[in-house]
């Protein structure tokens, strides 16, 4: 709801596209902020309250930016606006670990994929209030009331603390250091989602740029893509309870590197959909599978270790469409996805990484 009433939040306060930029570096330092907070404080006080506590929060915020009528009123909303997202995240995951835990098999990727299909009802309703001729505070207050309404009506069905199952493997470490196991978990996190964002920002403009097409028709590269995300998400879980979580990382990124390679050397529109649909495929199961073994790490700390890798991922997802535009400085778009390729590669070249101990069923 936010992303698509940024034209006409950017034109009530009168800023410019420069301005906006830096204010969106705003949000995202508030992001981290709220992910690196949430985490301990999720293993601390229990998931469910940090999604309750995040999720209003969050609810409220989205509020502001419909309220603010200069560039210092929009920073200050954008800030609060991504410490509630951040925190929502981390809080959300955690909680997702510990059912995951208790249902008895995979169901990670189904909860992404439900957030995927979140951000498409969210366009679409805010395409239509646009259309419709809403400011954007009453679409944007409207969307706050739907965001109350949930949580207080979900997190009552979300497992306390007490009814946290724990899992058999657990790392030690010093507190508040990071386990190799962690780095290595938000090193490989950092790579897909650099390659997830560089496909958000970049995928129509290469499509319009290589192959000379309109607007719309080159619209369907990030069609493609989301679709066939939101598809795998769905599809994921099944085939990592059947063959492993390390399977879906390992084969996933390999889909996406051929998906990659094909949208870099195709001269024909249609090839270079499907290349793009295959990325979006091959990347939909991948970071669920890091996310859930981060969770399962230590016992007592799946909020912290979900913290830190979902912070390092999150860095990857903003800094993959600044890298595109630094290396289109020397070389044409289409070239530059070459960083991508090589991200899924060195993904898959670690894929282990998410291999995880087998375990009893667990009991709650």
């Amino acid at each position: 709801m936010w992303v698509v009433h940024i034209p006409a939040i950017e034109a009530r306060t009168d800023i410019s596209h420069s301005t906006l930029g830096s204010l969106l570096l705003l949000l995202a330092a508030g992001a981290i902020a709220g992910m690196q907070l949430s985490g301990p404080l999720s293993d601390r006080f229990g998931s469910r309250r940090l999604v309750a506590l995040s999720g209003t929060l969050l609810s409220i915020a989205v509020i502001g930016p419909g309220l603010a009528g200069n560039a210092w009123q929009l920073g200050l909303a954008l800030t609060v606006f991504g410490f509630g997202n951040g925190a929502l995240d981390v809080a959300m995951n955690s909680q997702a670990v510990y059912v995951e835990q208790a249902y008895r098999r995979p169901i990670m990727s189904a909860f992404h994929g439900m957030f995927s299909i979140g951000g498409v009802a969210g366009s679409l309703v805010g395409a239509a209030t646009l259309a419709a001729g809403w400011s954007p505070l009453v679409a944007l207050g409207g969307s706050a009331v739907v965001g109350l309404v949930g949580i207080a009506v979900c997190t009552t069905r979300l497992l306390p603390p007490s009814a946290h199952p724990q899992p058999e493997h657990h790392e030690t470490r010093p507190r508040g250091r990071y386990s190799t196991r962690v780095v290595a978990l938000g090193a490989v996190a950092f790579v897909l989602m650099l390659a997830e964002g560089v496909a958000n920002d970049w995928s129509t403009l290469q499509v319009k740029e290589h192959l000379d097409t309109t607007a719309a028709v080159a619209a369907l590269a990030f069609g493609g893509f989301s679709l066939t995300m939101t598809l795998g998400r769905f599809t994921a879980d099944r085939v990592s309870a059947a063959l492993g979580p390390v399977a879906i990382v390992r084969y996933g990124t390999l889909i996406a590197a051929a998906g990659m390679a094909l949208v870099i050397v195709s001269p024909w529109l249609p090839t270079t959909l499907l290349g793009w649909a295959l990325f979006g495929l091959g990347l939909s199961g991948c970071v669920p599978q890091i996310f859930t073994t981060a969770g399962n790490l230590g016992t007592g700390s799946a909020g912290a270790n979900m913290s830190r890798v979902v912070g390092m991922g999150y860095i990857g997802f903003l800094a993959g469409p600044a890298t595109i535009g630094w290396v289109t400085q020397l070389v044409p778009l289409t070239v530059a996805m070459v960083v991508p390729l090589a991200c899924v590669l060195v993904a898959a070249c670690f894929a282990g990484v998410v291999r995880r101990p087998t375990s009893r069923p667990v009991q709650v």
